[in-house]
């Protein structure tokens, strides 16, 4: 019997035959990791608590290696009233939540990645989460391997002034080195440049990383597109 008890944030959850459904969490200590929860659909507590982006503890158990386990959740933080009546924080938690079900492996763990995820859960009580959510991508590229690097110029080592991402490089790009090239560059949001926020920042934010998420990771899975929150959320800040 293998068994281990762990906390984790609700990824996705999948009807299985008539009462049950197949929910994977991202656990602090064992990764991505999936299993039947008998009752699913037919206990309104259950139902309650298995809602993509909240956080439960849970004991997970298989009878043998390769066999899909069973989950026993309890709640452990509901995010429920954050997101009521918040469509753009709902598609941001269901984005959230797809992009680590659909390219995370399992049980691979990335402690820093729950952690952070967490970290953003909680910056939904404030009107700071949108910035939040483009430095959580970033975060969440630089886990698989795809960072973005915003720490110096790619061309001439400067660490100022850096204002496009190369979209070949993933690296920074200076003012004076990008102006003969700003159509093919991608521009840094005004807040990760060191500067006060911008109203435009969500959206040239949402591109920069969008191009990454498509280019790096989409084209190196079997995926053909990104979670459909993903896409929306971008489309709510055009």
């Amino acid at each position: 019997m293998n068994r281990f008890s762990d906390q984790g944030i609700i990824l996705s959850v999948r009807s299985h035959g008539e009462n049950g459904a197949v929910v994977h969490v991202l656990s602090e200590n064992n990764g991505k990791c999936g299993g039947y929860v008998n009752g699913a659909q037919s206990s309104s507590r259950l139902k309650s608590i298995l809602q993509p982006g909240t956080v439960v503890s849970f004991e997970w158990q298989s009878k043998s290696e390769g066999q899909l386990g069973r989950f026993d959740v309890e709640l452990e933080q509901d995010i429920s009233a954050l997101i009521l009546g918040d469509q753009k924080a709902l598609l941001a938690v269901q984005s959230i939540c797809g992009l680590m079900d659909m390219f995370l492996p399992e049980q691979e763990c990335h402690d820093s990645l729950f952690h952070g995820t967490c970290a953003f859960l909680d910056i939904l009580k404030t009107d700071q989460w949108p910035a939040v959510y483009i430095t959580w991508e970033m975060a969440f590229l630089k886990e698989l391997g795809y960072g973005i690097d915003l720490s110096k110029c790619a061309v001439t080592g400067q660490t100022e002034n850096l204002t496009h991402v190369s979209p070949k490089s993933g690296r920074a790009v200076c003012a004076t080195e990008a102006e003969p090239y700003t159509h093919k560059l991608l521009e840094i949001p005004h807040f990760l440049r060191g500067e006060n926020f911008a109203e435009s920042d969500i959206k040239s934010g949402l591109k920069m990383t969008e191009y990454f998420l498509i280019h790096r990771l989409l084209q190196q899975s079997s995926f053909n597109t990104l979670p459909e929150p993903r896409i929306m959320l971008a489309e709510k800040f055009q």
